[in-house]
């Protein structure tokens, strides 16, 4: 009787460190461990940034003590997050990080993604419950002081972690099969101080928690995954996300007054304010088809539009001209397909990628005033892919995308279609270059190496950069998951600080 009033004492005490407490998009906060010094976490939702403290004599050996936020997790995912430990600190070994768990218990099976307070960022785990941890040198990924962006994927019993420096791309950090990790695992955030008598804070921003797709999911066919919308300061990296939907929204663009979004969603245009709220539906008349492909004109009055006409071939893309008041659209191109990218800094024509199998059977760049006359192509290719056309606010060029050499990679030319030039040259296959209102920016979405180059599917492990308008190495300002839809047109926002987007992941 003594043997099970002693195990139900232990089992309540352990039952109360696991707190239903909401924090954010985490539904649970424990200190696990029972450490001496306990936890917490605060979430500031202005900035969209959690403030952990924790204690914890460490996690290692057979045991473990630390704070901790997480969701219970079945099937792959992937954990993204910017963390920084909160000033000096006690101990070179205090840490923040993702950990991937199979209970709440002191000795359980995990996997960590650790950043230390000395910089030292590496992949620990317990293979076991009670077993010692491991923690192989030749998987120590020693960047010092300036490690920021942790990333954790679950793919079948496979763990990947990768790390970046602030403004550079993933590496891969290491790998590790845990074969008896459940199906529904434990998957947050902690803060451990490495010393039972103090407590140490850190700090997480961009926190996203999203669910791949196979990588022969169709995103045409194959159903949506829920999207956010999302703005960012592209100077210091911040994310916020201001709307969310079960279903597909794509390609947001900024307002003239730099109030309100505009987006698609099932083939209707609608405006949303920036700090979020209520769609509102624009009326676009018959265009009741409209893909991804729409822009505001540089006077801010006119919306250029890209409506699906049934029947006709490649889908029937076909671009139209509307007030952006909303209104009867006007017919631009009677052929097809046409995907609208840009206008000119006159707001007298539009750029275009069209497929014209009179001349190619491939897509190539046209312009056309928006008053008549004939349509003028830009390109000639006949093998290659080019896609994104966009003039300067100097309208000097047209910035576009091209695989001419292989990968994709951003060019420009004047805007007659001669000298053209290409500005980016890396492994990368980057699309859709968006310069700032100012002109002195460039944004654009890059795709990893293993995405055929003529390709921008739906649902990948994409990276947005940042590069000057008059060249040089593009630096990554956000990793996220999504792809075709998340930036097809311009979405700067007219005082060039910021930027819009959509990525997708999981609401639960």
């Amino acid at each position: 009787m003594k043997i099970k009033l002693l195990s139900l004492l232990l089992l309540t005490g352990y039952l109360s460190m696991a707190q239903i407490n909401p924090v954010g998009i985490f539904k649970n906060e424990a200190d696990i461990g029972n450490p001496k010094i306990k936890g917490s976490t605060t979430f500031n939702s202005g900035k969209q940034a959690y403030f952990i403290k924790g204690g914890g004599y460490n996690i290692w050996f057979n045991r473990d003590e630390f704070h901790y936020l997480y969701n219970k997790i079945k099937g792959d995912f992937i954990l993204t997050a910017n963390v920084k430990m909160v000033g000096e600190g006690k101990d070179p070994h205090r840490k923040i990080g993702w950990m991937i768990r199979e209970s709440e218990k002191d000795d359980a099976a995990h996997i960590t993604a650790t950043l230390h307070g000395d910089g030292l960022t590496v992949l620990q785990w317990r293979n076991l419950r009670g077993a010692y941890m491991r923690d192989p040198q030749d998987e120590i990924f020693d960047l010092k002081k300036n490690v920021e962006v942790i990333q954790v994927e679950r793919s079948g019993k496979k763990i990947i972690m990768r790390a970046a420096n602030v403004g550079e791309p993933l590496q891969l950090v290491g790998m590790q099969e845990m074969k008896d990790l459940p199906d529904e695992v434990l998957a947050g955030l902690f803060v451990c101080s490495h010393n039972a008598d103090v407590q140490e804070e850190g700090m997480a921003w961009n926190v996203r928690i999203d669910k791949p797709v196979a990588d022969k999911y169709d995103g045409y066919h194959d159903g949506f995954l829920p999207s956010r919308l999302e703005t960012m300061n592209v100077f210091d990296g911040v994310r916020k996300i201001i709307h969310e939907d079960s279903g597909r929204f794509e390609a947001p663009n900024w307002m003239p007054d730099g109030k309100r979004l505009l987006f698609n969603q099932d083939g209707s245009i609608y405006t949303l304010p920036v700090e979020g709220g209520t769609p509102e539906k624009l009326n676009t008349g018959i265009a009741n088809k409209n893909n991804n492909d729409h822009v505001i004109s540089f006077n801010g009055k006119l919306l250029g539009i890209s409506h699906q006409r049934a029947g006709l071939p490649d889908g029937g893309s076909t671009v139209y001209v509307l007030p952006l008041t909303g209104g009867e659209p006007k017919l631009l191109t009677d052929s097809t397909p046409s995907y609208l990218h840009g206008w000119s800094p006159d707001n007298k024509e539009v750029t275009y990628v069209a497929k014209r199998l009179s001349t190619s059977p491939v897509f190539n760049i046209y312009k056309k005033n928006i008053n008549g006359s004939a349509e003028v192509q830009l390109t000639f290719n006949k093998k290659s892919h080019v896609d994104g056309p966009e003039y300067s606010p100097d309208g000097k060029y047209i910035y576009y995308n091209a695989d001419e050499t292989g990968t994709m990679q951003v060019w420009r030319m004047k805007p007659d279609g001669s000298n053209k030039e290409q500005i980016t040259f890396d492994e990368y296959h980057n699309w859709f270059p968006h310069i700032s209102p100012d002109g002195k920016w460039i944004v654009i979405l890059s795709f990893p190496p293993t995405i055929p180059s003529n390709d921008h599917p739906f649902y990948k492990r994409v990276m947005m950069r940042l590069m000057p308008a008059s060249g040089g190495a593009p630096k990554v300002i956000a990793y996220l998951y999504g792809g075709q839809g998340t930036i097809n047109t311009n979405s700067w926002s007219p005082d060039s600080k910021h930027i819009a987007f959509v990525s997708n992941g999981t609401i639960d």
